[in-house]
């Protein structure tokens, strides 16, 4: 990786013939600076058309206006993140920017500026311009476009996402010049919240990250668009696994990260989250992301995924396989009391219903397979009024997916955890069983056999979709999907 053409970090040992002072590139010969000035042909676009979602954008835009009447908006993008020296974290931005404009660049904030008499907002998409020719910032800056890429001029981002544009690099002092109500989106941009220090309360900026976080609970059409992509996207790289497994067996847990990576990278802006690419004993650690374990004929590997499209929108969804392609008798019991529980509650998922009634419904089941197979005394109703299945079951059976994994997590708990389903609210069923490897609660048997079955569902007028259909659930179809890629 090249170092910043800086004075400092030259591109090389030779320096040049003459150095002269020069007041814009300070260290850089005058001949030089004088020849990186010019000599550049006019790249700007004039054939754009919209994004796809821009419709969707702008409405809304609209529903959080009508929300916060009279008051300026400030909803920032974030900004990048050093990881070491002149490197940084990969950007993804803000889920509440993203959201509502469709754009994804760094430092970038929407602005919605109240308008005369309480009519609505007009919004303004401040972000950086293109890189300065003249004043060197082009291929002096590691941010420059010589370094990091050509970036959208702000005629041509107008356009884009159908919001007026303005330089971000000004919005500090306007912000801080303003008067009025104001609301920020905290936590992304150390700078924007300096300039509304004395402008804002943590009480009405949580008040609009709430409102931003329920806004997303029921998906547009767009959305669902996506949720289907990526859910597509990440069955193909469940597929790429099952093909290298015997790969996976010869090196380790991390063959089966880096296989879904790829189809995460080549189909999609990322993975959604940290893959949990858990095999054998791993299976029972519910957040297992360092995947550095042995892959053995014989083990499960639960394989939690998923793809996130390049609009942001991630799939979430659990397999849990037989490495050998074959289930033993005690896994597929195991792994079948799971696929039950699962199909009580995917069933339950529909208009109406309470957003707990499906959680409750595969809890049922679970508990009362624990009971039938003399590992907790019953009855069920017993079991599930003390609780005692959880030793076992460990996590609740789902939760909202959208833009993020864990989509929503700012709703109020009246509006989602004890809210009703609605058309439109896309969630996951993900019910599981884990008997620690050092549980002596259980059979010898037992110990070291984890199993989560997980799918994204859809809440339909009529009932519910499985997003991630594709993918088999039965023990049965299972094993003969897995024979058909292997073979």
């Amino acid at each position: 990786m090249a170092e910043e053409l800086t004075p400092e970090t030259p591109e090389s040992e030779e320096k040049p013939i003459k150095q002269r002072k020069n007041g814009l590139y300070p260290g850089v010969s005058d001949e030089l600076a004088a020849n990186m000035q010019s000599g550049w042909a006019d790249t700007e676009l004039r054939d754009l058309r919209p994004v796809a979602q821009a419709s969707h954008t702008a409405a809304r835009r609209a529903a959080l206006s009508a929300r916060f009447p009279g008051e300026r908006l400030v909803v920032p993008a974030g900004n990048l993140k050093t990881r070491a020296n002149d490197t940084e974290y990969g950007f993804r931005a803000a889920t509440e920017y993203a959201y509502l404009t469709g754009n994804q660049t760094e430092d970038g904030v929407l602005v919605m500026e109240p308008r005369a008499a309480g009519e609505g907002h007009e919004a303004t998409l401040y972000l950086l311009p293109r890189s300065d020719r003249e004043n060197g910032e082009f291929w002096l800056s590691g941010q420059g476009e010589l370094w990091v890429g050509r970036r959208h001029s702000l005629t041509e981002a107008a356009t884009l996402y159908g919001i007026a544009t303005g330089d971000v690099r000004k919005l500090a002092d306007a912000l801080t010049e303003a008067d009025g109500p104001v609301r920020v989106v905290r936590g992304y941009d150390a700078g924007v919240e300096k300039a509304l220090t004395d402008k804002v309360t943590a009480e009405r900026d949580e008040e609009l990250r709430v409102f931003l976080s329920e806004q997303r609970l029921v998906k547009d059409d767009f959305e669902v668009g996506e949720l289907e992509k990526a859910c597509a996207s990440t069955a193909r790289g469940f597929e790429d696994v099952v093909r290298v497994l015997d790969k996976a067996e010869a090196t380790s847990e991390r063959y089966i990260e880096g296989t879904f990576f790829l189809r995460a990278r080549v189909e999609g802006n990322d993975v959604g989250y940290g893959s949990i690419c858990a095999a054998g004993p791993h299976a029972c650690t519910l957040h297992w992301v360092r995947n550095d374990g042995p892959v053995r004929s014989g083990d499960l590997l639960l394989l939690d995924a998923g793809v996130e499209t390049t609009e942001l929108y991630t799939a979430d969804i659990t397999r849990t396989l037989p490495v050998s392609g074959t289930f033993t008798d005690l896994q597929r019991k195991i792994y079948d009391a799971v696929y039950e529980a699962q199909e009580a509650g995917i069933a339950a998922v529909k208009p109406g219903a309470k957003f707990r009634d499906f959680h409750d419904a595969a809890q049922r089941v679970l508990a009362g397979k624990l009971v039938e197979w003399g590992l907790v005394e019953g009855p069920v109703e017993r079991v599930l009024e003390l609780g005692l299945q959880r030793r076992w079951t460990l996590h609740g059976t789902g939760h909202m997916l959208g833009m993020d994994v864990h989509d929503c997590a700012a709703a109020r708990t009246e509006a989602y955890a004890a809210g009703t389903l609605e058309p439109g609210m896309c969630l996951t069923v993900e019910p599981g069983l884990y008997f620690q490897a050092d549980d002596l609660t259980v059979p010898e048997e037992y110990r070291g056999i984890g199993v989560r079955i997980e799918d994204d569902i859809l809440v339909t007028e009529d009932g519910n979709r499985n997003l991630s259909a594709a993918l088999p659930r039965r023990s049965d179809d299972v094993e003969a999907w897995m024979a058909q890629l292997k073979g």
